[in-house]
């Protein structure tokens, strides 16, 4: 059986200190594996736009992961900079799914439309941010995990 390689970010400054338990990041290295990934990375950073660049640029340059998910740093906050830092990485966006989970975000709770997590495309890999929260993880990344294995299969010159 053949994995997809998947790589977790989580963008926390309080995570990056020590300060805080990543239980996000874990969550989704449990829910990859529902599809058939393994996490090829696990890593926390500060709540930095180079710190983020220079990861999401290893996992889709060096490492040459199939998904990247990152969580964390999607809010209104100064500090909140992960879709600024994606959207300088990404060859192309992938509108869809960040609308899909916010979609599935409302029918719990009206602030998943303050959710700012974009999704993308850079070379052969699919970058997907999710909110920081366990619970807005949990939901955003099962509204959209079914589609992920479909979506490299398109990206690798698949039938649509």
């Amino acid at each position: 059986m053949s994995f997809i390689e998947i790589a977790v970010l989580t963008s926390s400054d309080r995570c990056s200190r020590g300060e805080a338990e990543d239980v996000s990041g874990r969550l989704v290295v449990e829910m990859i594996k529902t599809i058939g990934g393994r996490a090829a990375a696990a890593d926390i950073v500060p709540d930095e736009i180079a710190a983020i660049k220079e990861k999401l640029l290893h996992y889709c340059d060096d490492m040459k992961v199939n998904v990247v998910i990152t969580t964390g740093g999607t809010g209104f906050s100064g500090r909140d900079v992960t879709p600024e830092a994606t959207a300088q990485v990404i060859e192309k966006n992938i509108p869809g799914l960040p609308e899909l989970m916010r979609a599935e975000g409302l029918k719990n709770t009206k602030k998943a439309a303050l959710s700012r997590g974009i999704c993308g495309i850079r070379k052969d890999t699919v970058i997907i941010n999710l909110p920081g929260s366990p619970k807005a993880v949990k939901e955003s990344l099962e509204a959209v995990l079914d589609l992920i294995p479909h979506a490299l299969a398109m990206l690798a010159g698949g039938g649509h």
